[in-house]
């Protein structure tokens, strides 16, 4: 009996421990379909039994590489990949399981994220021209990663997930703006291309950082307490990050591409630091300086004066101080200041493209940016403004500039008059003899009419740094 009550022991416990064994692994985004970023090196990585030995064998390379699990189950790698081409097979082996991706590209990966406006989908409303673009949403090359919405209170491995090949089916749920910048640069590029899209719709900029951003700038901390709380979307900080971010530290992407900034007209004052920290700790994360470039949120009725521009004078701040960025304008795409989700995504995916095409791929040709404010000079009761992204000069679309102000000493803007001579705006103002500041499409709704020659808008500006009532 006795020998009978060990034997049911040990068998108990050898079915227990074989309950608790780690099965071979892969994140979800190691998975069918992906895309790899080309001439780079992907850090794979998975579970297995502690101890365990683990082979990996990927159509591009001629060797085998081998690595071993940790004791907590983990194992890593470092997987160097091709110039752009496949389809490839990579396959993971532990000697009793396999694991087989198939349908494997390398190309150009890029990172898709923000609040609604780059989560806007067709299946949400009629994006502009749809009909006559959805029967050429087929692209085998580019391929689609979804990341389901989850919040964590600390930092994540995994995620879910999964990739898809472009289609009319797929694409119609997928952020349009991602599409339109993925499609621009694989027709110019021809090399497939990955859109990996972490949004959430309603989200402020601080659920999108870490936490140790706000134990290290307390006044950080207390703007983003001053949040409304909301049901359908996470406004604490690192929520967002911690879950649908983080997890995807270890797999290299070529850039970043935003769309965000409404939400944080609630607190617009601390945005541009925000803002700005946000893309340095991404940067961190992935240990690169990659191009982070982004939109400037598009006119709208917001309750509050002011509210709107302040974030998009954050936004103008933040790309003149953080390096490798980039900004585009949408003054120009709203037909409906009433409705804070444009329709128009074409125009701001293929311009997140431009941006992406001269200044990462080195397309010479392409001009990648509106004009934007660089300084002013006063001659005589006027003020000379000077701008980048002018050089073949200025066009004032209609008969005259609209949303200019001018303001002297007394700080008291007045509707102004304006000319283009070449690549510079002079504006006056007959009343005031001493000018010393100008304001363009500074307000919320502003739609100004100012253009380069490549057709692309004039970011709204201010050469004053005066109070603003936002309330």
């Amino acid at each position: 009996m006795k020998k009978i009550t060990i034997l049911l022991v040990s068998i108990s416990i050898s079915m227990l421990q074989a309950s608790f064994a780690q099965q071979l692994r892969l994140p979800d985004y190691f998975s069918d379909n992906m895309v790899l970023q080309q001439r780079d090196t992907v850090r794979l990585w998975g579970w297995a039994d502690g101890g365990q030995h683990v082979w990996i064998k990927a159509d591009w390379l001629s060797d085998t590489l081998k690595t071993q699990a940790s004791s907590g189950a983990r194992w890593e790698v470092k997987l160097p990949t091709p110039p752009a081409g496949g389809p490839y097979t990579l396959t993971v082996s532990n000697g009793s399981q396999q694991i087989i991706i198939r349908n494997i590209l390398i190309g150009e990966t890029w990172l898709c994220s923000g609040q609604s406006n780059m989560e806007f989908s067709a299946n949400w409303s009629p994006i502009t021209k749809q009909q006559e673009e959805a029967t050429g949403m087929q692209f085998p090359e580019i391929r689609l990663f979804h990341v389901y919405k989850t919040t964590s209170l600390c930092p994540q491995q995994e995620l879910r997930g999964k990739w898809e090949i472009c289609s009319p089916q797929t694409v119609t749920d997928f952020s349009a703006v991602a599409y339109f910048f993925g499609r621009s640069l694989h027709q110019h590029l021809h090399v497939p291309v990955g859109l990996i899209e972490a949004c959430w719709g309603g989200t402020p900029v601080e659920t999108w950082m870490p936490d140790s951003i706000f134990a290290h700038h307390p006044e950080l901390a207390t703007s983003a307490a001053k949040l409304p709380a909301a049901q359908w979307w996470p406004v604490q900080p690192a929520l967002a990050f911690n879950a649908m971010i983080v997890p995807w530290q270890f797999f290299p992407i070529a850039g970043v591409i935003w769309y965000q900034g409404e939400t944080n007209t609630n607190n617009p004052q601390t945005y541009a630091e925000d803002f700005s920290r946000m893309i340095q700790s991404w940067r961190r994360l992935w240990h690169k300086e990659f191009p982070f470039y982004f939109v400037q949120i598009a006119p709208y009725r917001y309750g509050a004066p002011y509210i709107g521009a302040l974030i998009r004078e954050a936004q103008l701040q933040t790309y003149f101080h953080v390096p490798h960025t980039g900004i585009v304008v949408t003054t120009d795409i709203t037909g409906d200041t009433t409705d804070i989700h444009p329709k128009d995504k074409q125009n701001v995916g293929e311009r997140l493209a431009r941006w992406a095409l001269a200044k990462t791929y080195g397309f010479t040709d392409i001009v990648c940016s509106g004009p934007l404010y660089d300084s002013m000079k006063t001659e005589g009761n006027r003020i000379r403004i000077y701008f980048d992204f002018a050089d073949d000069g200025l066009v004032i679309r209609g008969k005259q500039l609209t949303d200019i102000y001018i303001a002297g000493e007394d700080q008291h803007f007045l509707s102004a008059q304006a000319k283009v001579e070449k690549n510079t705006l002079v504006v006056w103002k007959r009343e005031i003899d001493h000018p010393v500041a100008v304001r363009f499409g500074f307000s919320n709704t502003a739609v100004p009419n100012l253009f380069n020659r490549a057709g692309l808008p004039a970011s709204p500006f201010r050469t004053d740094n005066w109070p603003v009532l936002s309330h």
